[in-house]
């Protein structure tokens, strides 16, 4: 019964034969997958026990930063004592608006803050006259050098008004400042490596003047003077010189 016969030759039937059979093993094992898928998902179902019930993790959002800012003008306006639900309506516009001026770099009254301002301390300034001695009529030339005197680089607002020169007499009479007629408030934000300086020059016009230059411009007369340079709050030494007739 296994040997083939007909009228084609044998090894045909025996490839109909193997055929069949692979295909017969292929369905009987699709058959097994099927009826243990079923049995495993019953047997999951039965493993967990009736009453329990499986702990689903959970997730709690993080609070979003603009509600962040919310509570923090809110805290800020209760603490500042009377003022109730007010005051902290008050902090988040508080809050609001510092948060702009950070992101602009610069505060609302439009001068610039560095982040690692030079301290005084850690600047030096010189003023140095051009000659030694002038002729009255002539418009002496002040040099004025900032330099960074410590050893970690930082940022200073240099602009002209801020940054001085000072004539006084010997006797420390103030004659004239570059800023009194001429303020400039616009912002010069340089940054200084250790030991680096910048350099600026100022005119004198050999006149007299006063804070807003209210009172009338008058040529100095013959005698000594000394100029002084100032940034803010820091002054340099003083450096004399003389006019002559």
């Amino acid at each position: 019964m296994l040997e083939p016969s007909g009228p084609l030759p044998p090894e045909i039937y025996w490839r109909r034969r193997a055929l069949a059979i692979g295909a017969a093993v292929v369905v009987l094992g699709l058959i097994v997958w099927f009826i243990s898928s079923l049995g495993g998902g019953n047997d999951d179902q039965q493993a967990e026990p009736a009453g329990v019930v499986s702990a689903v993790p959970t997730t709690t959002a993080a609070p979003s930063s603009s509600s962040q800012s919310q509570s923090a003008g809110a805290s800020e306006g209760g603490s500042g004592g009377s003022g109730g639900s007010g005051g902290s309506s008050g902090g988040t516009t508080g809050s609001s608006t510092s948060s702009s001026a950070a992101t602009s770099g610069a505060p609302a009254s439009g001068s610039p803050v560095a982040a690692n301002q030079c301290a005084d301390q850690s600047l030096a300034v010189k003023a140095t006259p051009d000659k030694a001695t002038y002729r009255v009529g002539e418009e002496p030339g002040f040099t004025v050098v900032i330099t960074n005197i410590s050893s970690s680089e930082c940022q200073r607002d240099v602009g002209a008004g801020l940054q001085q020169a000072l004539v006084y007499t010997l006797d420390d009479q103030r004659i004239w400042s570059n800023t009194d007629c001429f303020p400039d408030a616009q912002s010069d934000l340089r940054t200084f490596k250790p030991g680096e300086q910048a350099g600026f020059t100022v005119k004198w016009s050999g006149t007299n003047s006063v804070p807003g230059c209210a009172d009338a411009r008058v040529p100095v007369g013959a005698g000594s003077y000394k100029v002084i340079a100032q940034l803010g709050e820091l002054r340099s030494a003083p450096e004399p010189f003389n006019m002559t007739s």
